[in-house]
């Protein structure tokens, strides 16, 4: 039985038929190099190679990974720190820590012993960093058997400016749409976000009592016809 091509290989493919040398390669620092990001398909990606003079093209397989099933702000620790302050800072100066004297929290949202604001906490979108998608999005599940499969590859026209373009397998273009749909669920308001993921759980948790409670109730006894004499 014929395997199935990857999407890599099928790309391989398309460049020997376009006299080109497809060259398997692996990213190690991706800020080695100056990267110019084409715009275009892959047909067209192709023929600029060739109007630069390319005799082969790199060929690196991308696949799915566990970490894209979760939300990322993009906003790593260091630029967290610097725009929110320390929370565990007990220096109390003037800083966004959360013991400090200033009555905004590190969310500029006015803190909790100020009696004009008692609603609760208000969350940005880098504080839900890490929560699993498949929670706003549960057709993301589908994907997670594909974790570690091809789901796409980076072409790159060698040179001291790199061009490059990334061309994904058709079932993964759907998988980021979900993505990025979730994620954009979470950053146009992340409270209700945690509040449509709270209200899955609390249905969840009714539906799993509503069974136990049936699967509890013992069956009805047929009453037995009384013998004739």
């Amino acid at each position: 039985m014929a395997k199935n091509k990857s999407i890599s290989e099928i790309i391989c493919d398309y460049i020997k038929k376009q006299k080109l040398s497809p060259i398997p390669v692996q990213t190690l620092n991706e800020e080695a190099a100056s990267t110019r990001y084409f715009g275009g398909d892959l047909k067209e990606f192709i023929a600029a190679a060739k109007t630069l003079g390319a005799k082969g093209i790199f060929v690196e397989e991308l696949y799915l990974e566990d970490d894209e099933f979760y939300y990322d702000s993009g906003m790593d620790d260091e630029e967290y720190m610097a725009l929110y302050g320390n929370d565990d800072c007990n220096c109390g100066c003037d800083c966004k820590c959360a013991s400090a004297s200033s009555a905004t929290n590190k969310k500029g949202k006015k803190a909790k012993d100020d009696d004009s604001d008692v609603d609760g906490v208000w969350f940005e979108p880098e504080d839900l960093d890490g929560l699993d998608l498949t929670l706003l999005k549960p057709q993301m599940a589908k994907y997670i058997d594909r974790i570690g499969e091809c789901c796409g590859a980076r072409l790159t026209v060698p040179g001291v400016d790199r061009l490059e373009v990334e061309i994904f397998a058709d079932w993964y273009d759907k998988f980021a749409e979900l993505v990025d749909e979730a994620s954009e669920i979470i950053e146009e308001d992340p409270n209700g976000a945690l509040e449509a993921i709270e209200a899955i759980f609390k249905a969840e948790e009714e539906a799993d009592k509503s069974v136990k409670k049936i699967a509890a109730h013992p069956p009805k006894k047929v009453a037995k016809k009384a013998k004739k004499k």
